[in-house]
């Protein structure tokens, strides 16, 4: 999952990345509204945190642009203004939900997991790929009854993999949904991740080729046996 944050505290704004990764999301912080609404037209966001007080474009205007040009993806307000007329104003733009400064991060991450859950509720819950099994809400791996401990990257790989199915996902893609802009790795990095992530994989009791790779585009799931 992908989160852009806009922040122009940038102390806060190191703090709740840093918190926010730990939770295996992948962040991108930008410090203005201009930049935040620039961003949100380069990348897709599961979702956007906005600081309501922002230079250039404040969190009001800019939520209130993203909803005008149709953009659905769920919005959360920051703010440091505690009144019901702010979060009021807020709420009436477009915004999905309100957190008040200074930032209960437990509270954060709840709300987050609550607006990521109500922007994708024709998913399942779990994701299953014959005996593999990812829980998006805890974090839980397993193939079969033993379960795996990954890595974040490797986490974010594998779910990305599976709400990817018989997809092919190359590489660069990879990158893009899996590392944030400040720190892309090359695309080397993606196939030592890989490496490692079958071997893990294996050691539980699935096939070699579960993740297959296609010769000069990418990687994707093998389709499990019994079905078409």
């Amino acid at each position: 999952m992908r989160i852009l944050l806009v922040e122009d505290d940038v102390p806060l704004a190191e703090m709740l990345s840093e918190a926010l990764s730990n939770q295996r999301y992948v962040v991108d912080v930008v410090h203005d509204g201009d930049a935040g609404w620039h961003q949100s037209n380069v990348l897709d966001y599961d979702l956007l945190i906005l600081d309501v007080m922002l230079p250039k474009l404040d969190g009001i205007s800019l939520c209130h642009r993203l909803r005008s040009h149709r953009y659905n993806q769920p919005i959360l307000m920051l703010t440091a203004c505690d009144t019901i007329s702010d979060e009021i104003n807020g709420l009436d733009v477009g915004a999905d939900d309100y957190v008040v400064k200074p930032v209960d991060l437990q509270k954060l991450f709840a709300r987050i997991r609550a607006l990521l859950r109500r922007g994708s509720v024709t998913s399942s819950p779990i994701l299953e790929w014959g005996d593999l099994r990812l829980n998006p809400s805890t974090y839980e791996v397993s193939y079969g009854r033993t379960s795996i401990h990954l890595t974040p990257k490797e986490y974010a790989l594998l779910e990305l993999l599976l709400r990817n199915g018989r997809r092919v996902l190359s590489r660069s893609v990879m990158i893009e949904h899996v590392w944030s802009l400040e720190s892309p790795p090359e695309e080397h990095a993606v196939k030592v991740h890989i490496r490692g992530l079958r071997q893990k994989l294996k050691a539980a009791g699935a096939s070699e080729d579960l993740i297959e790779t296609v010769h000069s585009r990418g990687y994707r799931l093998h389709q499990p046996i019994g079905t078409s």
